[in-house]
This record gives C-alpha cells, structure tokens and sequence, in this order.
C-alpha cells in the first residue's frame, strides 16, 4: 500500500471520528434550529461571520437561507459579514481587524435577530467582539467552534462545540452542522 493511500485512509478515518463524535452535540443543534426558526418566523434575520474558511461558510449558510437549501420556498433574511470588501477595508484600516464584525453587527442587528460567530479556536478576536456587541443589543448569540469552545462558548448565549482540535476536520464539521440547520429551517418554511 503506498504512503498516499495511506494518508488517505487516515484523514478519512480523522474526518468520520470526528464526525460521529456529533452526537454529542444533537440536542445542542436541535436547539439552535429553533432559536434560527423562531427568529425568521418572528421577522428577524440571520447574522453570521468568521475567518478564513469560517468566512466562507458563513457565506454558504446565509446563500441557502436566503436561496434554498432543498426545499422550494420564500426567500429568508440571513447577511454573511464577510462579503462586503469596502466594508471590511475601511472598518480594518480605521478601527483595526479586530472591529470588522463588530462594526457591522453595530450598524445591523436588531434585538430580535440572531448572530452566530463562527471559529475552529473559539478565540478569534474579530468573531468574539462581534458576538460580544450583539450581546450588547440584546440579539441572541451563537457560537460554532471547536476544541473546549474558547472564549466564544463563554460569551455566546448558545453554542456548538466541535470536539476535535483539527482544524480541517472543525471546519468540516461546522459546514455538516451548518446545512442540518438549513435543513431544519427549510422544513419549517
């Protein structure tokens, strides 16, 4: 057997540990989806954000809100933070990287909205303050992370931790987590 079939076979064993290792946190998902369901029944809308490949899931998840994931249905209210260029430029030129989210949770959430801050440490600054002003506007908060949680699991209202210190495999995760509650919202609609 080569040294890359191999390789393989261990990251695939890596990723199917790691994802069996979900059903810890079923009931956790179970009540995310509801918090997200009342909300967008309720009028309010989606906020969500992270780093790097967090960033682009949260750009995955709010497209099948908005979209559709399977089912044909009305449009839904959910903004990714991490798409508008201009913005995140200006708020890390002026304010510093660390205000990116934040900045943008400030001039967009409502009280009634939920906020989810995505990051496979639980310890980007960027993701926490802008959790953290959410807080401050009473929105209902949201964190999707890895490891023992960081500081995200500490500060956010609600969150889904995933257990494993890789990040590859966090990401992962997050992503099969992220299209169950599309799911689950979609069946709701």
């Amino acid at each position: 057997m080569s040294e890359n079939i191999k390789r393989i076979e261990s990251i695939f064993k890596s990723h199917l540990d790691t994802i069996h290792k979900l059903s810890s946190v079923i009931n956790d998902v179970n009540e995310v989806a509801d918090i997200i369901k009342k909300t967008l029944h309720a009028g309010g809308k989606v906020l969500i954000f992270g780093n790097g490949g967090s960033a682009s899931d949260s750009q995955h998840i709010a497209a099948e809100i908005v979209g559709r994931f399977v089912k044909e249905r009305k449009g839904l209210p959910a903004i990714a933070l991490t798409t508008d260029t201009s913005i995140l430029t200006a708020v890390g030129n002026d304010y510093g990287f660390e205000h990116i989210f934040s900045r943008q949770v400030e001039a967009l959430c409502l009280r009634n909205d939920v906020v989810i801050g995505i990051s496979t440490s639980g310890n980007s600054k960027n993701v926490v303050k802008g959790l953290e002003k959410a807080n401050t506007l009473g929105a209902i908060t949201i964190g999707l992370t890895g490891g023992d949680g960081g500081l995200i699991k500490k500060i956010s209202n609600h969150s889904i931790v995933v257990d494993s210190n890789e990040t590859a495999r966090i990401q992962e995760a997050h992503i099969l987590i992220g299209h169950t509650l599309c799911e689950l919202i979609d069946e709701s609609i």
